[in-house]
């Protein structure tokens, strides 16, 4: 290293004694005393210096700049200058240090103080129209002021339902018309129709409730009796109603291209709606002589029947009849048995599925099913197990009973045969045979066989004969 160092100073003399110069000029502990540079700045402005000169000059300033920037990086913790191997200055000393973007439009205070609540107490800043829970005072009104207006100082603002027509109040009444086929509370029905404006379309009610049941089923109709009888008042006006019952009569040829027993079931709700008074008793009479429709005339023939007979005795609060789930049980029973026995006169399984279905109990199949069992277990000959199983069968296959209905009707010959024994001997014989042509039938499934009970004790012959079950004899 000596070596190389000689031979540079000898290749350039004049530069050696700048170098030296440049080394001195930054010692300041010997006598307290500063060397001046005056001939390497006169050598600067001059621009006679060599180009290795320069490369000096160069190393100086960086040298320099490296002592400042150990300097400012104590100061400022590591935000100051640094130089790249090139010299380039990378993020300048002159830009003033700001905080991270995060905290930008961050309003907490910058001194650490406070216990980190919003300003205000949330009720300062943009957006902001005060205070969680502050109740405002009424605003005086200035008379003054350009945009005032006397005339609507007092003025009361109330929502407004805009009226129904046609195509909205179809999509509208139907729904509710529907569901109360299904719940059958006439006052949620009239809660919602109050809370609509109907205007002119009010005495579209009662028909489009009569349309619709017309197509429904028998306790649907009795619903809408009902329904009719506790929406004239408080909703509707007799004077709804005669309307109406005047837009059914003039719309009776378009009904019964859907209902053919449409004028005798629209006479019907004539007759119920005069005995519930919701129509007056000359309502009829006013159409004598001015009707020339048959269907219409049919109609109010057949109310003035049944009113006429009313007098005599029926009810026509009942014509309708009540619905399955509100009939009582002993009535169901009496009429299933009724049923069946007809059943087993005519032989007419398909009319015997119509009244089945006509008695609207899903739910309370099984005790048909109970009740042809133990009719079987009663009767004597064939003929009535023969029916009974093809009734069954028919009633399977057409899914009008269902597999979990079935199957608990069979259950409940199960667990009262002890009892039907007690009356029939034969019981558990004639069970178990009509037990096993039900599995070979389809109509049940294995599991629901081997559940069949048995005689719970077997004779024997005598013990020559080897143990042989001895066949039951009656």
């Amino acid at each position: 290293m000596a070596t190389d160092c000689e031979a540079w100073l000898n290749a350039n003399p004049v530069e050696a004694q700048d170098l030296s110069d440049s080394f001195l000029s930054g010692e300041e502990d010997n006598g307290g005393k500063l060397i001046s540079n005056k001939n390497i700045n006169n050598e600067i402005n001059g621009n006679w210096l060599s180009s290795s000169s320069n490369n000096i000059h160069e190393a100086r300033l960086k040298a320099k700049a490296k002592r400042r920037l150990r300097k400012n990086s104590s100061r400022d913790s590591g935000r100051g200058d640094s130089l790249s191997d090139n010299g380039d200055v990378v993020r300048g000393t002159t830009v003033t240090p700001t905080s991270p973007k995060s905290k930008l439009l961050d309003r907490k205070s910058r001194l650490g103080k406070g216990r980190g609540l919003p300003k205000k107490g949330g009720a300062g800043g943009k957006g902001v129209w005060g205070r969680s829970g502050e109740v405002y005072e009424p605003e005086e009104v200035d008379e003054k002021d350009p945009n005032y207006d006397e005339a609507q100082e007092n003025c009361v603002y109330e929502t407004m339902v805009p009226p129904l027509d046609e195509r909205d109040f179809e999509k509208t009444v139907t729904p509710i018309v529907q569901e109360y086929f299904e719940h059958g509370d006439t006052n949620e029905v009239a809660d919602l129709l109050a809370e609509l404006n109907l205007g002119p379309m009010r005495s579209e009610v009662p028909s489009l409730a009569v349309s619709l049941a017309l197509e429904a089923k028998a306790s649907h109709r009795e619903l809408t009796s009902r329904l009719l009888a506790d929406l004239c008042g408080p909703v509707l006006s007799h004077s709804d109603m005669e309307k109406s019952f005047d837009k059914l009569l003039r719309e009776l040829s378009d009904l019964v291209l859907d209902t053919p027993g449409a004028p005798q079931l629209v006479g019907q709700f004539i007759a119920r709606a005069v005995s519930d008074q919701i129509l007056s008793k000359s309502y009829i009479e006013g159409y004598k002589g001015r009707v020339d429709c048959e269907y219409s005339r049919a109609a109010l023939d057949r109310a003035a029947v049944l009113l006429k007979m009313s007098m005599g005795g029926l009810r026509i609060e009942n014509q309708w009849g009540a619905g399955g789930g509100q009939r009582p049980v002993m009535q169901l029973i009496k009429e299933m048995n009724l049923l069946l026995k007809e059943y087993i006169l005519s032989g007419d399984s398909k009319e015997a599925e119509r009244c089945l279905r006509d008695l609207e109990v899903p739910h309370f199949h099984h005790e048909f099913v109970y009740e042809a069992i133990v009719m079987v277990l009663e009767s004597k000959g064939e003929k009535t197990f023969k029916m009974v199983l093809q009734l069954l069968k028919s009633l399977s296959m057409s899914s009008i009973i269902t597999v979990g209905q079935m199957r608990r009707g069979y259950e409940r010959v199960y667990m009262d045969i002890a009892e039907i024994n007690i009356d029939v001997p034969r019981a558990y014989f004639i069970l178990e045979q009509f037990v096993d042509k039900s599995f070979s039938m389809g109509i049940i499934d294995v599991k629901l066989r081997d559940l069949c009970p048995c005689r719970g004790r077997k004779r024997f012959v005598s013990e020559g004969d080897g143990g042989v079950v001895k066949l039951e004899s009656y």
